[in-house]
């Protein structure tokens, strides 16, 4: 895997930052989540199959093999590749029949609320472990109503749940069991696979996750039944070519998807490697860095994706968003994750203004968490460019704090993807 070789303007001291009027430390700007882009060859070989048997979507054989491979490589019974993550989520709610409530972590992606409130299921929102960042099992008991119906956990980071406490509670309360694993592909705990928790779990292959096919996404399970009526749901309630059976959407991944998935595939433990490296290297040199913790979960096989830090501003003297700005102005487009959490979002934050009072480890960690540029496009030179402004930063938290303040407006990055 090649790295992209950039031009660094490393830093000597405060007056270097580009927050205090220096050069920036990367003249083309570190994106959170650079897309994995396979060998352009490989890639062609495969869409020019397809273009060859004139079989661009519908069920197409290169699906076919990728959710076999999938399968496979999860180590569970079934894969149902889907056009993206959200719809598989969307899909997997609506085939297990919830409705009324279902309990979930503020702190994740807004889509894994948005998937219950856009089918009129009421998300009531957990608070989570401080030192897991994943669903608190402990809070779950008194959220449950005799309107629940199930329970989404997220595994953020790529950090499995309490899977066994989940588990127990669902079977004991008789409550459907998801999982939202768009962080965790290739990751495990407890000698299981991602994959094979709950009733099923749900993977985001979007251009920024470890595994990607541009825009796609899976549903895992061992369920024979569910299985079989998540395929009808993906495509209409097709059972057969004019037999419909079931209602539906159109949740098919396409051939050119798949190809970017099939040529992707065989190169995920070179990114592991990449990504272990990178991880190891962001702890290393920011170790001793009063109030900065680099986020890492003690669990069998992680995928390393995310480097998230903790910033506590009591320690360091200097915000997290005022670092997050002077990490912008470097050309380091490091980003709050998953600010501002989904409860201080809409609808939710009209519908349940105080709910901050029940979720104070959610509330502190979104104020707290910045994650970091790794993947291929960065190495070691990168990496301690980064740490050295940040280390700076806290150094200086002051000096920094009034550029940030002098800076005016932030500008807004786009993700890149």
């Amino acid at each position: 895997m090649q790295l992209m070789m950039r031009e660094i303007n490393k830093k000597a001291s405060v007056e270097d930052l580009a927050i205090c009027g220096g050069r920036p430390s990367f003249a083309t700007p570190l994106h959170v989540g650079s897309p994995l882009v396979p060998d352009p060859a490989e890639f062609l070989r495969l869409v020019n199959g397809a273009l060859e048997r004139n079989w661009l979507t519908n069920g197409g054989p290169l699906v076919i093999q990728l959710e076999a491979e999938l399968a496979k490589h999860l180590n569970v019974r079934h894969c149902v590749a889907t056009c993206n993550g959200t719809v598989a989520l969307e899909l997997a709610i609506r085939a297990l029949d919830l409705r009324g409530e279902v309990i979930v972590p503020s702190f994740t992606f807004v889509a894994t609320a948005h998937a219950l409130q856009w089918q009129e299921i009421t998300p009531i929102f957990c608070d989570i472990r401080p030192d897991t960042h994943t669903i608190d099992p402990e809070q779950i008991e008194r959220l449950i109503t005799p309107r629940t119906t199930g329970i989404i956990g997220v595994h953020v980071w790529g950090s499995v749940c309490d899977v066994g406490a989940l588990e127990g509670i669902a079977r004991r309360r008789g409550l459907a069991l998801l999982f939202d694993a768009a962080h965790a592909f290739g990751c495990a705990a407890g000698g299981r696979s991602v994959g094979n928790f709950g009733d099923a779990e749900i993977f985001s292959f979007h251009a920024t996750k470890f595994f990607t096919t541009v825009e796609g996404g899976a549903i895992a399970t061992n369920n024979d039944v569910l299985a079989e009526k998540l395929r009808l749901m993906r495509n209409f309630g097709f059972a057969g070519y004019d037999r419909v059976i079931h209602v539906g959407t159109n949740g098919k991944m396409n051939e050119m998807c798949a190809a970017m998935g099939l040529a992707n595939l065989p190169h995920l433990g070179d990114l592991v490697d990449r990504n272990t490296h990178n991880h190891q290297t962001y702890s290393t040199l920011l170790a001793g860095i009063r109030g900065i913790r680099v986020y890492s979960p003690k669990q069998e096989r992680w995928n390393h994706q995310y480097v998230a830090l903790e910033v506590d501003s009591n320690v360091t003297g200097l915000s997290r968003d005022s670092l997050l700005r002077a990490l912008h102005e470097d050309g380091v487009l490091a980003r709050r994750y998953f600010y501002p959490g989904c409860h201080r979002m809409e609808p939710y934050r009209s519908y349940y203004p105080n709910a901050g009072l029940l979720l104070p480890a959610t509330e502190q960690l979104c104020d707290r968490v910045l994650v970091l540029p790794t993947g291929k496009q960065v190495d070691a030179d990168s990496i301690e460019a980064i740490a050295g402004v940040i280390r700076l930063c806290i150094a200086n938290p002051e000096r920094v704090s009034n550029a940030v303040s002098r800076a005016g407006e932030h500008r807004e990055y786009q993700p890149q993807a």
